[in-house]
């Protein structure tokens, strides 16, 4: 009964000096774009190349319709060699099929910040499994999905943050997810003013029970939750 309950894919939308930053576009982006009244993104930011969280780029059309423009995505190398397959009518340019969603990639790693129309961009290497991930640092919040591992000298990227975002996917240790006292482990240690908890499985409880046996100053994330930093 509780609508904190009833969760889509985990994305985030960061707004800042005037720009829209996507994190993730997966199998439900077109409705979270209706149910958000969105219709305008400066770009999108890919953490890594599984369905959850690139499913929904076919519903980029809208945008390329609305705005007459592609629509810049960030990635590492092989995200953008698993689009190419997985959208190959909208990369062949020998034959563009009319109202396919156009994109334009451009190549992020793991060491080098980078700017998004003025908006500067921290890249966080994490892995997934064996899965080389990225998490995002804009400004003063940090968001990390689908990653059991963050290597040492990452958590220099972490210092300072107002909002910190973190996966678990279960009580338990998980072969590609933080687990709860895993996750927990990361979010004291990090330090931030205020963490979220996404990614949330059936595995855990409801929302408002699991809010309950959380520290202070941690919660778990739900659909349109909006936090002004």
């Amino acid at each position: 009964a509780d609508p904190r309950d009833k969760r889509l894919r985990t994305s985030a939308l960061i707004e800042t000096q005037g720009r829209k930053l996507l994190i993730d576009a997966g199998t439900d982006f077109r409705q979270q774009m209706l149910r958000s009244s969105t219709s305008h993104i400066d770009a999108i930011l890919l953490t890594h190349n599984h369905k959850d969280h690139t499913g929904g780029l076919d519903d980029v059309r809208a945008l390329n319709f609305l705005e007459r423009r592609s629509i810049d995505i960030y990635c590492e190398e092989y995200v953008q060699e698993s689009l190419k397959m997985e959208y190959a009518y909208a990369f062949d340019s020998a034959k563009i099929y009319p109202g396919s969603p156009r994109f334009v990639l451009r190549t992020i790693g793991p060491d080098e910040p980078f700017a998004v129309n003025g908006v500067q961009v921290v890249p966080v290497r994490a892995f997934h499994g064996k899965l080389p991930v990225l998490g995002f640092r804009i400004g003063t919040v940090g968001y990390l999905t689908d990653a059991n591992c963050i290597p040492e000298e990452e958590y220099e990227k972490l210092r300072g943050l107002d909002v910190f975002v973190i996966n678990c996917v279960s009580y338990r240790p998980h072969p590609s997810h933080f687990g709860l006292e895993e996750a927990l482990a990361v979010i004291a240690r990090v330090k931030a003013r205020q963490s979220f908890i996404t990614h949330l499985s059936h595995a855990l409880p409801p929302h408002e029970q699991f809010a309950a046996s959380l520290p202070e100053g941690v919660m778990p994330a739900y659909d349109m939750l909006s936090v002004e930093v």
